[in-house]
């Protein structure tokens, strides 16, 4: 892997939903820059953000969402990318990838919020990024999974999707699943709260986080790579438009406009549930429901 050091960018994604699906062909349909660098560009189908010394950048979806599919291909910073995150966010409903690249993220807002991460941590030339997942349920987070990539983020661009529905969310690396967080909210003995009330935007931004994104912060960006560029394409949601509290039951309900709800998306297939299984035995390096620093009184998560 060519050199990655101090990077780190951030790709949010926040979504709002209604009664309708939305899938949109064009990237530049679906999102728009609304902060930093004036060399980043929406054309077409494609997205570049741009990180220099003196500003990152950062793009949005134009609508918000309340279940559904949101994906983008997206190719990683090349080169020494230590303490860069891309980001993205679904405000109300995080998906983000950090790297010392944060690139994912679902997100709604209030401090009561609901969010989805997919995240890529940078790191220093020849050592291993980091890929890094988190969700927030009405304010609360703290449900870190990590896992190290089994290819190459800058070589080539790779399928990230996260599939959101009333029974679970789903983070996915080229259609294979990675993780899945499951509505345990009705639960008598696993109860715990699901993001379902409230709509989410997607953001995703490409930022200078080296205070904590590399290895902690030990790794710092290292400014003479720069400019950093992260290229995204074909950004689709798939997914309920949110209109206020109406979408709630509105998106969720059993009818053949909502895909996201049909019984072949309930849960994984078999073949899915094996991959699963196989890249958490084999890549994951973090999970919250192991660490015994996160549960001092010995009692684990509801959900795990």
């Amino acid at each position: 892997m060519a050199g990655f050091q101090s990077l780190s960018i951030a790709f949010l994604v926040c979504v709002i939903v209604s009664n309708h699906m939305v899938v949109d062909a064009m990237t530049s349909k679906n999102m728009a820059l609304f902060w930093g660098n004036s060399q980043s560009k929406i054309e077409g189908d494609d997205l570049q953000l741009v990180l220099d010394q003196s500003s990152g950048s950062g793009a949005k979806s134009k609508r918000y969402f309340l279940f559904g599919s949101f994906e983008a291909q997206i190719k990683f910073v090349p080169g020494d990318s230590a303490g860069l995150p891309i980001y993205i966010d679904y405000t109300e409903f995080f998906w983000c990838l950090f790297f010392i690249l944060k690139f994912l993220q679902l997100s709604s807002e209030g401090s009561n919020h609901d969010e989805v991460d997919f995240e890529f941590l940078g790191n220093a030339t020849g050592e291993p990024y980091t890929i890094h997942t988190n969700i927030f349920v009405q304010g609360v987070g703290d449900r870190e999974q990590q896992f190290r990539p089994w290819f190459d983020p800058a070589a080539d661009f790779h399928n990230y999707t996260i599939h959101w529905n009333p029974n679970a969310v789903v983070w996915y690396i080229d259609s294979i699943p990675i993780r899945i967080f499951r509505n345990y909210e009705n639960a008598p003995k696993q109860k715990t709260a699901f993001p379902n009330k409230q709509g989410m935007r997607l953001y995703t931004s490409l930022w200078n986080a080296q205070d904590w994104a590399t290895q902690g912060g030990r790794v710092k960006t290292n400014w003479a790579s720069a400019p950093f560029t992260a290229s995204f394409r074909r950004f689709r949601p798939r997914a309920c438009p949110w209109n206020g509290e109406v979408s709630i039951s509105q998106c969720a309900s059993n009818s053949p406009t909502n895909w996201w709800t049909s019984p072949i998306h309930a849960q994984l297939s078999a073949s899915q549930s094996t991959k699963l299984r196989e890249i958490r035995e084999k890549y994951m390096i973090y999970d919250y429901c192991l660490d015994p620093t996160r549960r001092p009184n010995g009692v684990l998560p509801p959900e795990c």
